[in-house]
């Protein structure tokens, strides 16, 4: 979450600087400037399911295990949350923090650490920008910390360990999915990185909500119930 240390909110938790700010700039101006949430989850219980399983798997692990693209290390740190320190950018009225919880971080043998996230899809390139935000926000935040709060540095790499299913094996009455692992590297770009949030506190810094997304159905179900009287 990104809020305003002087109270006014301005952002949102990481996962709100993809998805939610991708599909409808109304829903995510909603979300952080009003607290008015969409219902239900952004994803389905399976999945988190899923990841959990993969980070609980690799906890301990050297990182030849997670990846052989990787340089030589141990998996160190799994689901922790990270705030940074206040951030102050030109041009705007607000500054804001960064909160969120990553998925886990390795520790590599020259003393830096990397930050990665475990995705079960297939790999894509713009993967590397659209989850790229939300690496960079655990990044920002780890490396400068609000006073007392969860710190690591330098972050040396940035990554996704995509796992897409591809098969599935029968043992002992259960089920066993077989999936190929693709290693997507993010290129660290803090400069983008602050850029794209002087976008996010530009829209939040306008006193009424935005038009909504051209796809967004929950904004589309809204006007339909104000039309009706619902």
């Amino acid at each position: 979450r990104l809020t305003d240390v002087t109270g006014v909110q301005t952002c949102a938790l990481p996962i709100y600087l993809t998805f939610l700010w991708d599909e409808c700039p109304r829903c995510f101006y909603l979300k952080v400037a009003r607290k008015f949430s969409r219902p239900g989850s952004p994803f389905p219980s399976i999945f988190n399911k899923i990841d959990g399983l993969m980070k609980n798997y690799f906890e301990g692990r050297s990182t030849a295990d997670l990846h052989p693209d990787l340089p030589p290390g141990v998996v160190k740190f799994g689901e922790r949350w990270v705030q940074s320190q206040a951030i102050e950018l030109p041009g705007h009225e607000s500054s804001c923090y960064l909160v969120g919880k990553f998925d886990t971080v390795v520790q590599f043998e020259d003393g830096s650490y990397g930050v990665v996230d475990f995705k079960t899809s297939q790999p894509r390139p713009t993967h590397q920008a659209f989850y790229g935000r939300q690496l960079h926000a655990y990044s920002w935040a780890l490396e400068n910390p609000a006073p007392g709060k969860f710190s690591l540095q330098p972050i040396s790499r940035l990554g996704l360990l995509v796992v897409e299913p591809v098969d599935l094996q029968q043992i002992d009455g259960r089920i066993a999915y077989l999936g190929d692992v693709t290693w997507q590297e993010i290129p660290r770009d803090d400069n983008t990185f602050l850029a794209f949030l002087g976008q996010v506190l530009a829209l939040l810094d306008q006193p009424e909500p935005p038009a909504p997304g051209e796809k967004c159905e929950y904004c589309r179900y809204r006007e339909e119930a104000r039309q009706r009287g619902d």
